[in-house]
């Protein structure tokens, strides 16, 4: 028995061994001598190693886990260099932001910085559409807005349909898990592939699925107000005239309750949906009622002249504090009920095809 156990903790020990493996990175950079440089578990968050910048370089060695996503930083800056630590040295030039490392960790530096690259141009198109003097600049840079977000989702489409072979994937598995519904991404999470089953990708999915049942609790708890009487409420219009919803629901006509904000991007490109939902019902009867969850009144009144919406606006401008928020459980936006003409709640959330599917089936074209 004895001999059996030593054998036992021998083998162990072998194993525990084998899942590490040495790393060595070198950097050149131009930050000044003295600064720290830090190597840290992205999974963890823990601090695996630091060194100091001397004559414009620095350098790691020792052991991690085989496999792990780790990155290196720089006190102070924003910037994250990512690298699995798959035993192949790294040799990475901060100046000109380049890597000499294994194939893998060379692609995952280049695809790092592709993503990197598309975000700012998504929070350069939305600053500019924020800033914009004129209709026309406003219209480009909401066009341009809605292209780099296309963009940015396919890049992580691509990342994946590309990648089922290798781990790169499981470096960008936040933002790809995120992305999946919006960029139509098949199996983002499947065990059969090797990077679905790296620790970073297995995390991300467990905060993910966890976010996703709370989300759902949510949900099912927004959706118990079908089939009760709205709930009214009182806001001021554009002009600061105080309306109450009772003025306009259950007064004969179907109304879309619509919850929304000049900030929200994905409430932009869900406009054009409502708004040809209301140019095609309303002459039969159809009418929305604009709820929204912005606190900069001429953003907001701008956007209604922008996006060409015809129907009545409400906000008391408190943002997220803004009194609808609580009466109608609205934790994220767009979201939306819809009015029978007795002022009873029948559906929420109809986006897209959902609005004009239910509307044709109300109004039989």
């Amino acid at each position: 028995m004895k001999q059996i156990l030593s054998t036992l903790l021998a083998l162990a020990t072998l194993v525990a061994c084998s899942s590490e493996v040495a790393y060595s990175v070198s950097g050149k950079t131009t930050a000044a001598d003295g600064l720290t440089v830090y190597l840290v578990d992205n999974l963890t968050g823990e601090t695996l190693d630091s060194t100091v910048v001397g004559d414009g370089a620095f350098s790691f060695a020792g052991k991690a886990g085989k496999d792990a996503l780790l990155y290196i930083a720089e006190a102070g800056a924003d910037w994250r260099t990512l690298f699995f630590n798959d035993g192949t040295p790294v040799a990475l030039n901060l100046v000109d932001t380049s890597m000499t490392a294994s194939p893998l960790n060379e692609k995952l530096l280049e695809t790092d910085k592709a993503l990197t690259d598309k975000y700012f141009e998504i929070v350069t198109a939305s600053r500019l559409g924020k800033t914009a003097g004129t209709s026309e600049e406003r219209t480009a840079a909401n066009e341009r807005l809605a292209a780099a977000y296309e963009e940015y989702s396919d890049l992580l489409k691509n990342i994946l349909e590309e990648n089922r072979d290798n781990l790169l994937p499981a470096a960008f598995m936040d933002q790809i898990l995120e992305e999946a519904e919006d960029a139509s991404i098949e199996n983002p999470f499947d065990g059969k592939y090797a990077y679905s089953r790296h620790p970073y990708a297995k995390e991300c999915k467990r905060q993910f699925d966890e976010q996703n049942a709370k989300w759902a609790a949510i949900n099912e708890a927004k959706q118990k107000v079908i089939g009760q009487p709205f709930i009214d409420l009182e806001e001021p219009d554009v002009d600061g005239n105080l309306h109450k919803l009772s003025e306009f629901l259950g007064k004969g006509n179907w109304i879309l309750v619509d919850f929304w904000a000049s900030w929200c991007g994905p409430c932009r490109a869900e406009m054009p949906n409502v708004v040809a939902a209301y140019n095609q019902y309303h002459a039969k009867g159809f009418d929305v009622i604009g709820l929204s969850f912005d606190n900069d009144k001429e953003a907001w009144k701008q956007a209604i002249v922008d996006l060409k919406m015809p129907w009545i606006h409400l906000s008391d401008l408190k943002g997220w504090k803004t009194v609808a928020s609580d009466t109608y459980s609205v934790k994220s936006i767009p979201d939306n009920i819809l009015v029978d003409p007795e002022g009873k709640i029948v559906a929420r959330g109809l986006r897209g095809a959902d609005l004009g599917a239910r509307l044709k089936e109300i109004y039989g074209e």
